[in-house]
């Protein structure tokens, strides 16, 4: 009897053992998720990489990025055809403002929220229009990850120029033309200055800054080979092919990209 005791101990002792050492090699064995940068192209769901659609169907979450709360997401409705219905949606917010104080807070709170989603092992998926290294919203999540223990990757996408460019038919550089990609929002000075010494021109974010960009325009003798082009790729697309007769009140939409080359003609004279 007290054989089969001092036995019975020992096996429940061992069972134990055991389990504490499965226990351990599970934990051994979690894995933090992995964070995905995807450019969703310029508007038409169609244009996305195969790799990218491949990665957003697989996704546990999707962040869908928007500038404000009440706002929705243009890339998460170019990608919605690829997203299935089980695949979690987590909206965050990145305000489009000058005050670095707020902008860094939005940052802190956005990296810590998909920080703990990576800690659970969700893979994340992070949209963004065109290409994810042009501009875009992704890089404040980009560059508070990559020093990081997290496993980063960046899938590019069709910037939106480039789609304008081969939907309108626009060769953008040709031979030994150079190229400016520039924001509106840069300073005047700035703008004036690199508009002078460029072929070509793609100026970006020009909704708020439209009446100056068409001066600047008209200055350097771009105006008449100068195409706007709003929401590209989606239903309600708008193009404007004669800048020089829109009125300079005139308030294009947000997500509007301007393409211009230099008059050469006008210059020889």
């Amino acid at each position: 009897m007290h054989i089969f005791c001092i036995a019975q101990i020992f096996f429940l002792k061992n069972v134990k053992i055991k389990e504490k050492l499965n226990d351990l090699e599970e934990d051994n064995m979690k894995t933090t998720g992995k964070l995905y940068g995807i450019g969703v192209g310029p508007g038409d769901s169609k244009l996305l990489t195969v790799k990218a659609v491949e990665i957003i169907q697989k996704a546990d979450i999707i962040i869908t990025p928007k500038t404000e709360k009440k706002d929705g997401s243009v890339a998460y409705n170019i990608a919605k055809p690829y997203i299935s219905e089980k695949t979690e949606i987590l909206p965050l917010v990145f305000q489009m403002v000058t005050d670095m104080d707020i902008v860094k807070k939005q940052w802190v709170e956005n990296r810590k929220i998909i920080s703990e989603k990576l800690e659970e092992g969700k893979n994340i998926v992070f949209l963004t229009l065109g290409d994810p290294m042009l501009y875009s919203t992704y890089m404040y999540i980009f560059h508070a990850l990559e020093n990081s223990d997290y496993e980063v990757e960046t899938i590019p996408g069709i910037p939106a120029f480039l789609g304008i460019a081969s939907q309108i038919g626009l060769p953008i550089t040709e031979w030994e033309e150079n190229l400016l990609i520039i924001p509106a929002t840069a300073s005047p000075e700035k703008i004036d200055k690199a508009l002078e010494a460029c072929d070509n021109a793609v100026i970006m974010k020009v909704y708020k800054k439209f009446a100056f960009i068409q001066e600047e325009l008209r200055k350097h003798n771009m105006i008449k080979n100068a195409v706007m082009v709003s929401r590209a790729g989606l239903p309600d697309e708008i193009i404007e092919r004669d800048l020089d007769l829109l009125p300079s009140d005139y308030k294009p939409n947000y997500l509007s990209t301007i393409i211009a080359k230099r008059d050469v003609s006008h210059d020889k004279n």
